[in-house]
């Protein structure tokens, strides 16, 4: 198959930004070892999945979007200092640090009156106005902050297979909620209708 220089989207989207979550979530419930040592081999699968899912993009679309090098480069060395220390705290702050440094260069980008969200997804909300990407841009913004702090609560609070279980069953679906619930308000600041999709704006975590 040809490469293109394309944005990925529908399957391939899904693949890039769920496919190393999904592996690292089997794995960790799958694995046939010791429960106390899971978290490890489930870090390693990880690690590996998320180096190949920047491959796979490279190759494929000819470019590996910033948040995927930010959240692959976390991955590669908070999973690496958690194998190399065998201490499981390291991979599960790699959420907080993700949702807090994006959650920072939204406030940024909007503090500086330029809503980063309309460079990295203009092309998935046709028509919207500057008052919406604004809007959409705080919204995502307060968004990955709660997540960052829902996240320290959960692991610091809870066993690791409860804080596996979170990221499958809580921050995903409330990452996809959460933008299916931006719509009414893209809506009413111009998106158009042709093409109304909840997309989020970067890997979920």
């Amino acid at each position: 198959m040809t490469a293109t220089s394309s944005e990925p989207a529908g399957a391939s989207k899904l693949l890039i930004d769920l496919g190393p979550l999904i592996v690292f979530f089997a794995v960790n419930f799958l694995a046939p070892v010791d429960p106390l040592v899971k978290i490890f081999v489930a870090t390693g699968a990880f690690m590996v999945a998320m180096v190949a899912a920047m491959i796979y993009s490279a190759i494929r679309f000819r470019s590996i979007s910033p948040l995927l090098w930010f959240s692959g480069i976390m991955v590669v060395v908070l999973g690496g200092l958690t194998l190399y220390l065998h201490n499981e705290d390291f991979i599960k702050l790699k959420p907080t640090i993700y949702y807090g440094f994006v959650a920072a260069l939204l406030g940024f980008g909007l503090w500086k009156d330029k809503p980063l969200l309309k460079m990295v997804l203009g092309s998935a909300y046709p028509g919207l106005s500057d008052t919406g990407w604004r809007k959409l841009t705080l919204n995502w913004a307060l968004f990955f902050l709660a997540m960052g702090v829902l996240n320290e609560l959960v692991w610091r609070n809870s066993s690791t297979d409860f804080w596996v279980g979170f990221k499958l069953w809580g921050a995903i679906p409330l990452t996809f909620l959460f933008a299916a619930a931006n719509l009414p308000m893209l809506l009413r600041h111009g998106l158009t209708t042709e093409d109304k999709k909840a997309v989020e704006p970067g890997p979920i975590e």
